[in-house]
């Protein structure tokens, strides 16, 4: 939450313990501390509110250190605007941040110290290959997101330290400089051996894809959760339309991108995977994630007992059924748990017709225990059952004496006209006897 960080350790607990035990507080705590930060700054400002599009970082990186740029790099995330990036030399005070060209006045940026995970990723549909770079903030709360693209580095834009030859992508360069700087991780890449797509790319054809085409909850509908997700994923509003973006499945956990906010789960904070939906072309990715990722003690990486154990799912869906034996071998290889045959997704049992008693008034137990189902299965297989008593029962000659009979249609026929001639009444007696004794009723009329 914005502002925690000043506040008394005993109060944060408290609004911890507060969110843990009614989730839907989370939001109201959220604004409270935006807002107080809010009243700070303008408290700084000498009463003037600053504009909160434009958050100034001055408490996030250092004027004393010296920074490499590059111009003319498009920023996203926090802003959609074109800058110049920045990347300081030390680690213990330099930061990742954006500068605007003509002020020379840093817009936003993270601390080294500050940068839990940095994720470089291709940007998929693109005629030209771009690369986006996602900054990830310890508390989750910031983010950074900017696009270099694939292509050589023009010399005149750098100005470095270190030599850059003129054959050096943009982005390699970018990597370069990132690796050696930061402190708590390096620069993660999408890896074919964890995941390709079997989909052809249109724009780049003979380039393998590594990412999935997905929406951010139900295609036609809403998502909505109450409480925040995980300390890398920022909180939610409820009812949240869904929306259209990119799933990338690397080798420390699965992010979501481009849209803002950027949403990363790494593998210590998934509970669970499951599969909802499967259908002919498409199917649904369900996450199951930790409400609190952080299960150490900060101080001596101990398992916090305090530490918040629920879950909530996330849905991603509309996915190609194309990549579905790829991910799920990215799944089992990572050890990833698949919930689809968890017991909150089997088919739920429905009394339609009423709970069946036996003689004695009390409930049968096989009624008890079949579900919808078991009960269509049940049927089914009493059909068949019928058809196979049918067909052993079969007589080839019961729809027309035919075969066998001792009778020919003929002879019905001159046996009918008989019976008119008789007076149109027959022997109901004599037919009787005939067709139940046959041959046998002859004998005793002979004698």
């Amino acid at each position: 939450m914005q502002g925690s960080q000043g506040f008394p350790k005993d109060l944060t607990s408290r609004i911890k313990t507060a969110i843990q035990q009614h989730p839907e507080l989370a939001d109201l705590f959220h604004d409270i501390g935006t807002h107080i930060n809010t009243l700070t700054g303008s408290i700084q400002t000498n009463g003037q509110v600053p504009n909160s599009k434009k958050r100034k970082i001055e408490s996030d990186t250092s004027t004393a250190d010296t920074y490499d740029s590059i111009a003319d790099i498009s920023f996203s995330i926090p802003q959609r605007k074109k800058l110049k990036l920045e990347i300081g030399h030390s680690p213990e005070i330099g930061a990742i941040r954006g500068t605007n060209p003509t002020t020379g006045e840093a817009e936003f940026g993270i601390q080294y110290n500050n940068v839990e995970y940095c994720i470089c990723l291709p940007v998929p549909e693109k005629a030209q290959p771009q690369y986006s770079f996602c900054i990830l903030s310890t508390s989750g709360d910031d983010q950074l997101l900017f696009t270099v693209p694939g292509t050589k580095i023009k010399v005149e834009a750098i100005h470095s330290e270190q030599t850059v030859g003129e054959d050096q992508s943009c982005k390699d360069v970018v990597i370069k400089m990132l690796n050696k700087r930061l402190k708590k991780t390096k620069v993660i890449e999408p890896n074919e051996k964890d995941f390709v797509s079997t989909i052809a790319q249109a724009h780049r054809k003979g380039e393998k894809a590594v990412h999935v085409k997905a929406f951010r909850g139900s295609k036609d509908g809403t998502y909505a959760f109450p409480h925040r997700g995980s300390r890398y994923s920022p909180p939610y509003t409820p009812l949240t339309p869904s929306y259209l973006g990119f799933l990338f499945f690397l080798p420390t956990g699965i992010i979501f991108a481009f849209k803002k906010p950027l949403l990363f789960y790494p593998f210590h904070s998934i509970a669970s995977i499951s599969y909802t939906s499967v259908l002919q072309r498409t199917f649904n990715l369900n996450i199951n994630v930790h409400s609190s990722s952080i299960t150490t003690d900060n101080n001596n990486n101990t398992p916090n007992n305090n530490a918040d154990t629920s879950t909530h799912e996330i849905e991603f869906s509309m996915l190609d059924q194309a990549d579905f034996a790829g991910i799920d071998a990215y799944i089992k290889r990572r050890n990833l748990q698949d919930a689809s045959m968890a017991q909150q997704r089997r088919a739920q049992k429905y009394n339609v017709n009423g709970i069946k008693k036996d003689d004695y008034g009390e409930v049968a137990h096989d009624e008890e225990e079949e579900g919808e189902l078991q009960k269509a299965q049940r049927e089914a297989q009493d059909m068949e059952d019928e058809d196979e008593e049918d067909d052993e029962n079969f007589d080839p000659g019961s729809e027309g004496e035919s075969e066998g009979s001792g009778s020919s249609d003929g002879e019905e026929e001159e046996e009918g006209e008989d019976g008119e001639e008789d007076g149109g009444k027959p022997d109901a007696d004599g037919d009787l006897v005939e067709k139940e004794l046959g041959s046998e009723a002859e004998e005793f009329s002979d004698d």
